[in-house]
């Protein structure tokens, strides 16, 4: 049975060797800090060492007393005062001797049998004056495989004792409370008292009952040494009997068996691991919180580009109704001309076709080509200024989202992810302003314009070289209005006769104002293609200034959610390890 049990533990310790391996490659990726790494280091490195009982409580709970008892002598120094200014890490060796590290702890090789198996710690005051002993206590207690908290009889349970003891639960660590100082109870009735409160409170703080022994190290010490003076191995007598010291003993030296011990060790690891899940699974979700609120932003954004397009599609209809206006009126104005030029009473005018023509540019064409270049012109600067402001409003929208959640990271946990999310964010913006700012209104007004007159050259198909907008629309309007009038020739008169007249003029209104729809058609379909070219280019720079913003917020979401759902098996594999030792504990026990 011994042997099965032994290849368990093998076998247990190989996988949780492997957890902690995942677990610092997992840790790695959320860019933990040193001190996190180092912990599953340590871990690992601790799974080869003794075991290691570690011994803590406030800085006059008597823990010193309680280990030179264990000793059987006064080998460490006691007071009333914060005397231990170091953690005092207690092994087996052939002599007395104190060996300082560079690791803000002290080795005591002391030559005492049971050391060989068990190395012991003994820790500063948890409320010490000294601040860097809290630190010392608390950085020492997660490498711990078994926790001695040492409370004093007569205040026992202080404040900084009940908040010291939440943060050794959150390690997982399994705790023994020693009521030291029973000797200054003056009854049985009152030490009932003292274990009653403390039992009632170690059940609230950690959810469970913990084992609990109340000893006086000082009678237990003096036993001892009376023992020894006299020759004995043992204490004995009604002193050693009084300090209870037996009991503790026991557990200590002869119920943490070796395979006891085995199981503590295989859960110390454990317990770390399921800290650092739990801090790092919060820091996932604190991260996810931030990206849910960057991806709101972008939707956000996508909803104003949306409604942008919709609004500047809306206007656009209503800037370009301006051009339509100054066509329906000329075709207006040419109906009027030719009903007063196509008559019988002005036959004569009629065959001066210079003059017709000379009155059909002062009053029907008139200044068409100056007031469509001038409404093609303001509809130009409607549609820059309308995408400088765009450009602006997103800009802002992104450099208030820039600060936002900063103040709602995990406790003390720092990396990398804010700080690359937050220089994304003013990069963008920085690219982002410099293009507003290089924003020259005048020149991209000119640019579009000229994009609008080749678009519509281009449309009308005419050989018109650099003409000017202005100037292109007279030319289409001469290439197909005067020839409507050059029917009206000298030799016309007779032909026409006062049937035909009616009938001429009829025709000449309606071929202009199917020339004046084409020409209509053939402006707005160039407007409009020059209209979507634009909003779609505005759009697309958009899109391409914030699309390291956009890579960066969709990436790291799918590492948070490739690394949460790799926690979540290494949550499963913690709690299975620690199922299968709790089954060989309870195995071994029955066997016993």
């Amino acid at each position: 049975m011994q042997g099965l049990i032994s290849q368990e533990h093998d076998q247990l310790l190989r996988r949780e060797r492997a957890l902690l391996e995942n677990l610092r490659v997992y840790l790695a990726r959320l860019d933990a800090p040193d001190e996190d790494q180092a912990l599953l280091q340590r871990a690992l490195a601790q799974l080869e060492e003794l075991f290691l009982l570690v011994v803590v409580g406030e800085f006059n709970a008597g823990k010193t007393a309680f280990l030179n008892a264990m000793l059987g002598d006064r080998l460490l120094t006691e007071g009333v005062t914060p005397t231990t200014a170091q953690i005092h890490l207690l092994r087996y060796g052939a002599e007395l001797k104190h060996e300082p590290t560079a690791d803000d702890y002290t080795i005591i090789h002391v030559p005492v049998p049971w050391l060989r198996e068990i190395n012991l710690v003994d820790t500063p005051g948890t409320n010490a004056v000294v601040q860097r002993h809290q630190q010392l206590t608390e950085h020492f207690v997660p490498r711990s495989d078994l926790v001695l908290f040492v409370t004093s009889a007569d205040r026992p349970f202080s404040e900084s004792e009940r908040t010291f003891l939440e943060r050794i639960r959150s390690w997982g660590k399994k705790i023994v409370i020693i009521v030291n100082k029973i000797d200054l109870l003056e009854s049985e009735a009152e030490l009932d008292q003292v274990l009653e409160f403390v039992r009632t409170n170690a059940r609230h703080l950690l959810g469970m009952e913990p084992q609990i022994f109340p000893v006086s190290a000082k009678q237990a010490l003096q036993a001892k040494q009376l023992a020894r003076s006299s020759g004995r191995d043992m204490p004995y007598g009604p002193l050693w009997d009084r300090s209870r010291f037996a009991a503790l003993e026991q557990y200590i030296l002869t119920s943490l068996d070796a395979s006891a011990r085995v199981r503590l060790k295989l859960e110390n690891p454990l317990g770390v691991a399921t800290r650092l899940l739990d801090r790092y699974s919060e820091l996932i979700r604190s991260r996810q919180d931030i990206l849910k609120g960057d991806f709101q932003t972008l939707d956000i954004i996508e909803e104003q580009l949306d409604a942008y397009q919709s609004d500047m599609r809306r206007d656009f209809r209503f800037q370009r109704s301006h051009v339509d206006n100054v066509l329906y009126e000329m075709a207006e104005r040419g109906d009027r001309f030719f009903d007063e030029v196509l008559r019988i009473g002005r036959i004569f005018d009629l065959v001066n076709s210079e003059k017709v023509r000379g009155e059909f540019e002062r009053q029907v064409i008139a200044d068409t080509s100056l007031e469509i270049e001038r409404h093609v012109n303001e509809l130009i600067d409607w549609l820059v200024d309308r995408d400088y402001r765009q450009w602006r409003a997103v800009m802002e929208y992104m450099a208030r989202r820039a600060t936002h959640h900063a103040d709602k990271m995990v406790g003390q946990v720092t990396s990398d992810f804010e700080f690359n999310r937050q220089n994304m964010l003013a990069g963008v913006g920085r690219e982002a302003q410099e293009v507003v700012n290089s924003y020259d209104r005048e020149a991209e007004s000119l640019k579009l314009a000229q994009e609008v007159q080749r678009a519509i050259i281009q449309t009308a198909a005419l050989e018109v070289g650099a003409l000017g907008l202005g100037a292109l629309l007279v030319a289409v309007l001469h290439t197909t209005l005067l020839d409507i009038t050059g029917i009206l020739g000298a030799g016309a008169v007779a032909a026409l006769g006062l049937y035909v007249l009616p009938y001429r003029r009829a025709k000449v209104k309606n071929e202009l104002r199917e020339r004046i729809n084409l020409l209509r058609g053939q402006l707005e379909g160039a407007l409009e293609r020059q209209f979507e070219q634009e909003l779609a280019t505005s759009i697309q720079r958009i899109h391409e200034a914030i699309a390291p913003y956009t890579r960066f917020v969709r990436v790291e979401r799918e590492k948070l959610e490739r690394i949460e759902a790799d926690l979540q098996s290494a949550r499963v594999e913690v709690t299975v390890l620690r199922q299968n030792i709790q089954a060989i504990g309870a195995a071994a026990a029955s066997t016993a």
